[in-house]
């Protein structure tokens, strides 16, 4: 990734988990463009983190729009509304990093792994979108809240960065370290079934010991 920052759309960026990486990635000195289901919610979203950022501008479309509008595309929904929004979507992200936080929690059992056919929600993004769209599953397992803090605490929550192609993976990497996490090169798009298969996990352990969004993190030092 060269000095010049990608424009980064954040599909979902009305909820917790896309608006506090919206919020980030804002802080970061990213271009940042909220996508929703509709125009009036996305610049509404849009209005709010511009405000909150101290008049930073921020853009509000919806998701088609945003998609189409941004360099990388990251994508923030419950796994119900995953496959209606890659529909909505598919033709605006195309030669574009296409970044799927999706985590397959099937409620009301959101603590027990469930993984779907297609094996994880990223494997599905991959299949659907096709082979000239560069997915990349990351973020499932960092609280929204952290995500949500004027400050980011990001010292235990460990990014696992799955994907096909390197180069898309690294510029993931990058702007996940831009915004103060630690993330790591963890495969191929297969692998990505770790990290949202982690997500019940820690979503049982939060309930369990009463901590307010465990994550993970991974110990030693690379020899790189």
């Amino acid at each position: 990734m060269t000095d010049s920052k990608p424009t980064i759309a954040v599909l979902g960026g009305t909820g917790d988990l896309g608006g506090g990486l919206a919020w980030q990635l804002v802080k970061a000195g990213y271009s940042v463009i909220i996508g929703s289901r509709t125009n009036e919610k996305g610049e509404a979203a849009a209005k709010a983190l511009s405000e909150r950022a101290g008049g930073t501008p921020v853009q509000g479309m919806d998701n088609p729009g945003a998609a189409a509008a941004a360099e990388i595309v990251v994508m923030t929904v419950p796994f119900a509304n995953q496959m209606p929004t890659l529909e909505t979507i598919r033709d605006q992200v195309q030669g574009k990093i296409f970044v799927d936080a999706t985590v397959p929690l099937v409620p009301p059992k959101v603590m027990r792994v469930q993984l779907p056919e297609g094996g994880s929600a990223g494997m599905i993004a991959q299949a659907y979108l096709g082979e000239n769209v560069r997915v990349v599953s990351a973020f499932q397992n960092v609280a929204a809240a952290h995500l949500q803090a004027d400050e980011g605490h990001f010292d235990d929550c460990d990014v696992l960065v799955t994907g096909d192609d390197a180069d898309a993976r690294e510029q993931v990497v990058q702007f996940a370290q831009a915004i103060g996490m630690k993330a790591w090169h963890a495969g191929s798009i297969n692998n990505s079934v770790v990290a949202e298969a982690l997500t019940s996990v820690l979503i049982f352990m939060n309930k369990k010991y009463k901590i307010a969004g465990a994550g993970i993190k991974i110990t030693g030092e690379p020899q790189v």
